[in-house]
């Protein structure tokens, strides 16, 4: 038996519930793994809520870390004692768990499994966001909304060392200030001001090559608006509601713009896939150039308030789930 929490009706925070499961012994190419932390993302506020499609009932989550404890027929690439970590299996939210190694990476010894357990989802959509689905340059200008959050504290710091102009989106002076201890140069409160007047100010008129953006519906169509002639919007997620349908003709309005939405699952998809990303997370924070915040954490037991408190914009950096 172990201790998980268990979604069995979509709904509000009230809907995560701690029972006691039944584990089973690790299936082939799976291994158990004893959790020391388990990461909180809005990823799980969609699925909890019904945004993301997942068959009932299941146990939300899917970034943690911890000590392997048990390994399946076949398994020879990891052993008992490994310390891993992961960003893409589904049921987190546990003590202990099974998981396929395919979503294994093992943890290097300088970066503790808590660091791990909050950077593994943030800090490899960081990497595959700027170094990969438009690839920052020296001299590039970029904005970022929700620069105070998990993704976008590391990607602030990430941005800057590779020489880039970095300017945010936050919604207090609090986090205003958070973010410029991480990399960026401007942050513009939300709250007070005008994000694209204040883009258009900063930037002399010239605008940014690239809008990196996990809020949506409040932020968007405006932050077309903030990008140069053919920049590109990249929306990765949608903490305020997803982005409604919109003409693609737009697009050409404001300047030949282009757009995407990916996901980090489909950037790790393979073996190899996820070792880069990966190692390039490991490589950048061992570097001191990027510096890991748990700024909250939970028991496991209390995975609702940590979602109420995720919703309603309380939190900053990462959030960390303890079994």
């Amino acid at each position: 038996m172990t201790k998980a929490i268990i979604v069995r009706s979509l709904g509000g925070p009230e809907v995560l519930r701690i029972e006691n499961v039944e584990l089973a012994p690790p299936g082939p190419g799976e291994v158990r793994i004893k959790q020391a932390a388990i990461g909180l993302n809005f990823i799980d506020v969609y699925f909890r809520t019904g945004l993301y499609k997942t068959e009932l009932p299941f146990i939300p989550g899917k970034e943690g870390a911890g000590t392997v404890t048990a390994l399946g027929d076949g398994v020879t690439d990891l052993a008992v004692g490994d310390r891993v970590a992961y960003a893409s299996a589904e049921g987190a939210y546990a003590a202990e768990r099974n998981v396929a190694t395919r979503h294994l990476v093992k943890v290097p010894d300088e970066i503790s499994l808590e660091t791990a357990a909050a950077m593994m989802l943030k800090g490899m959509t960081a990497q595959y966001l700027l170094l990969q689905t438009f690839p920052v340059k020296p001299g590039m200008t970029i904005l970022f909304h929700a620069a105070a959050g998990g993704v976008g504290l590391i990607a602030g710091q990430w941005a800057k060392a590779l020489g880039a102009t970095v300017i945010g989106t936050a919604g207090s002076k609090e986090k205003v200030e958070l973010a410029l201890a991480h990399g960026y140069d401007h942050v513009i409160d939300y709250s007070k001001e005008d994000f694209v007047a204040r883009v258009s100010e900063l930037t002399g008129g010239k605008k940014c090559d690239v809008v990196y953006d996990s809020v949506g519906k409040d932020t968007f169509p405006r932050s077309l608006d903030c990008l140069k002639m053919r920049g590109t919007f990249v929306s990765f997620g949608n903490s305020s509601g997803p982005v409604d349908a919109f003409n693609l003709g737009l697009l050409a309005q404001k300047g030949s713009l282009y757009a995407t939405r990916p996901t980090l699952f489909q950037y790790i998809a393979t073996r190899p896939e996820l070792d880069a990303c990966a190692n390039s997370l490991f490589d950048v924070v061992r570097s001191n150039k990027v510096r890991i915040n748990v700024n909250q954490t939970y028991p496991l037991a209390d995975a609702g308030r940590a979602h109420t408190d995720l919703e309603t914009r309380k939190t900053s950096g990462a959030s960390l789930l303890i079994p």
